[in-house]
């Protein structure tokens, strides 16, 4: 049994972003960090990595498409978004090994909570989307399978925090902390015994600056401009989304 895990989704690379929630009090007395993917897929993967690979047992790790795709670009398979191509190019060769041994789920006993899976996107796949307002048709779908005694899923992958009740199962999405739609900020989540939605607000212009400064990506300021800012409204994120949730 886990007393609180603090939960971060979405790293994407922006060292700034991590930092600032690493230093938050509860995120510092958490008993468990979740990461639940897309972690390294950034401007800054290889320092990312070193930071959570340095917290040791207190991290769980759980891979996304993101960081499946880094693991593919390096065996020469290019990823569609350029800067997923130049972070596969950065990073170590262990780094790409603990990326390519990532689980694509976890499961751990959460006080409050009950079972509580984590995955990326949904259970059985890191790259579908469901979003706060699928039908419960397609929640039932995604699930299928299931085994009956996860009470509670947290998923990541639309960059959007929710939390919703799916057939008397509970679903959290802890949002983004790298790359936020609807709001500028890092966004993540504190279980146990219940759920907190949190949001972190860091510098954001000095975070833009130093990942500017800090990185090599031929496109790092436009980049952090367009993301650290969350330049992409979460009604723009709906309804880019919604035909992939089957709408």
């Amino acid at each position: 049994m886990v007393n609180r895990v603090a939960v971060l989704s979405d790293i994407h690379g922006v060292l700034p972003a991590l930092e600032a929630v690493l230093a938050e009090p509860d995120v510092a007395a958490a008993d468990l960090i979740v990461l639940t993917g897309d972690i390294a897929a950034g401007p800054q993967p290889v320092e990312v990595l070193d930071v959570l690979a340095g917290l040791g047992d207190r991290v769980c790790w759980v891979g996304g498409n993101a960081d499946r795709e880094l693991v593919e670009a390096r065996a020469g398979r290019p990823a569609s978004i350029d800067v997923s191509d130049w972070a596969a190019g950065q990073l170590r060769d262990d780094q790409v090994a603990r990326l390519a041994a990532l689980p694509a789920t976890a499961t751990l006993e959460i006080d409050g909570l009950g079972p509580t899976l984590f995955c990326h996107a949904t259970p059985r796949d890191d790259e579908e989307v469901v979003l706060v307002d699928s039908r419960m048709a397609r929640w039932a779908e995604v699930f299928d399978g299931l085994p009956a005694e996860v009470a509670t899923v947290v998923c990541g992958h639309t960059h959007m925090p929710f939390t919703r009740l799916v057939d008397r199962r509970l679903v959290v999405n802890p949002g983004s902390i790298g790359m936020p739609y609807g709001g500028a900020g890092a966004w993540w989540a504190l279980l146990g015994p219940g759920v907190q939605m949190r949001r972190t607000a860091f510098d954001v212009d000095a975070a833009c600056a130093r990942v500017a400064a800090e990185s090599t990506f031929p496109d790092a300021v436009a980049w952090a401009d367009e993301y650290l800012r969350s330049q992409h409204s979460d009604a723009d994120a709906l309804t880019a989304f919604g035909p992939r949730d089957g709408r």
